[in-house]
């Protein structure tokens, strides 16, 4: 007999993330995508319609602006299993105390994703658990959404990079910078670089700006590692590194009198 299709609805502000799920999501035969959402006021409108009664599966990003994912789930008549999807590790045990399936770590890759599908696949047919029934569920949601929002008063202090299978955790106080190559963004820590799953934009938003400064369309700078600034012919500015390479980065030229004055000059 052949198995029902598991349907599942997507959650995600960054749309360049959401089509990356998408595209993975594609390869599984199981998995029906009922819809999707940029905007987390949307979703919760959609999830508490009776449009929504048969998604089996929310994959539900955690940081999102107006409204994180705890709070979405908060404010749910019905709660579906959960995959949070989360480019910071940190989220990783409160997403494990919401008792979620699953947590993928961005960037998603297509390996964890299958194990999450087959760890929601052993829970056929799917049914509502017991965790879903608890009366403090709705209580639990909003203390994480709460605890979540006052953490975001801040900045992260590292950043997840995956190659494959590993994953690694880079210190922000080690990325000399960050830059876009390729159509892929890079941190680049002792001369070496890591992609991350998020662009220059993205990051500039995410990142301390009293740390990281936007030197040019492709580029963000940490500001602790700028050694020179060097005036060059017809105002060409570029900036040098104290990694061990001496790298050198221009500055966009509408962009030199906001990073002269960022850097006292």
């Amino acid at each position: 007999m052949e198995a029902t299709a598991l349907r599942a609805y997507l959650v995600d502000d960054e749309p360049l993330a959401t089509e990356r799920l998408e595209r993975l999501l594609a390869a599984f035969p199981i998995v029906e995508i009922a819809g999707s959402a940029a905007d987390p006021s949307r979703a919760v409108e959609f999830l508490n319609s009776p449009d929504a009664a048969e998604i089996d599966v929310l994959f539900l990003d955690i940081e999102m602006p107006g409204m994180n994912g705890f709070e979405l789930l908060s404010r749910l008549t019905r709660q579906p299993f959960v995959i949070f999807t989360t480019a910071y590790d940190q989220h990783a045990l409160r997403a494990f105390e919401a008792n979620t399936i699953d947590y993928l770590l961005k960037p998603i890759e297509a390996d964890p994703l299958q194990r999450a599908l087959n760890k929601l696949g052993k829970l056929r047919p799917v049914t509502k658990p017991e965790w879903q029934q608890n009366p403090e569920l709705p209580a639990m949601l909003r203390e994480l959404a709460a605890s979540l929002q006052l953490k975001q008063t801040g900045h992260p202090h590292r950043i997840a990079s995956r190659i494959g299978e590993r994953i690694s955790f880079l210190s922000l106080d080690d990325v000399t910078h960050f830059i876009a190559q390729d159509k892929l963004t890079y941190a680049v820590v002792n001369g070496r670089s890591h992609c991350v799953d998020q662009t220059i934009v993205e990051l500039e938003h995410r990142l301390d700006p009293a740390k990281f400064l936007r030197i040019h369309r492709g580029a963000l700078v940490n500001v602790d590692w700028v050694h020179e600034v060097n005036s060059w012919f017809a105002g060409k500015v570029v900036l040098t590194l104290k990694d061990a390479a001496h790298t050198q980065l221009t500055v966009a030229r509408d962009r030199v009198r906001s990073v002269k004055e960022r850097l006292g000059i």
